[in-house]
């Protein structure tokens, strides 16, 4: 991947500092950093051109979510990104509602972020796993998972896994639920990785998320071929 320019806004220089010795060594290269969202319009105004913005909205207020939405349309090609301490729906709204790529947690794993990010960078919108129900409910819930699960000809069992890897279940934790081995599991698991393009475990959680699969936990005692 081509490298990519990121602006960081977060009140808390600490962990700007943080994520700039995180992002060494990546694709990600921090070209400027702010402690508010106002500050951060301001230095882009001076023709800093980042591709993509990391941003907390500390409170989801009016005033923040508006702000976002006028560096949306001054400058639609920036992906953006919310990257916050909380889950809490109306923030989550209100970024959506402004345009934002992605909403994760700060406590997300440090390989699952880099996934993340690089997938808005491709264009896709990437939540954590526990805000998968909520978009279901409120944006897919008329889409479900069976268009994507057969373009990529995934079998019954193997959505059902992928349901659990959402769910963050070891592969012995998978067996018990679905009352399989832990050798199937891994048969089944392999053979999802190839059919849908993943290298690991975390790759296939974020595409079942991107792709609706979220919508329910792993479902057990259904009969299908093992």
């Amino acid at each position: 991947m081509d490298a990519i320019n990121v602006f960081l806004i977060d009140a808390n220089k600490l962990f700007r500092e943080g994520m700039k010795r995180l992002f060494e060594g990546t694709p990600f290269n921090v070209v400027g950093e702010a402690g508010t969202l106002r500050e951060g319009l301001s230095t882009l105004g001076t023709g800093t051109n980042p591709d993509l913005i990391l941003i907390d909205l500390p409170s989801g207020a009016d005033e923040e979510v508006e702000a976002m939405r006028s560096l949306r349309e001054h400058h639609p090609s920036i992906k953006v990104v919310i990257l916050t301490n909380d889950l809490e729906t109306r923030r989550l709204s209100a970024a959506l509602g402004a345009g934002a790529g992605g909403y994760l947690l700060k406590d997300i794993a440090c390989e699952a972020l880099m996934q993340s990010l690089k997938l808005v960078m491709m264009g896709e919108k990437v939540f954590p796993t526990h805000l998968a129900e909520l978009l279901v409910s409120g944006r897919t819930e008329d889409m479900g998972a069976e268009l994507p699960t057969r373009r990529k000809g995934l079998s019954q069992r193997e959505v059902q896994i992928l349901r659990c890897l959402l769910n963050g279940n070891s592969n012995k934790m998978i067996a018990n639920h679905l009352n399989i081995t832990e050798a199937t599991v891994k048969v089944h698991l392999k053979s999802l990785l190839r059919k849908i393009n993943a290298s690991n475990r975390t790759q296939a959680a974020i595409w079942a998320l991107n792709n609706g699969i979220g919508d329910q936990a792993a479902e057990t005692g259904v009969a299908a071929t093992v």
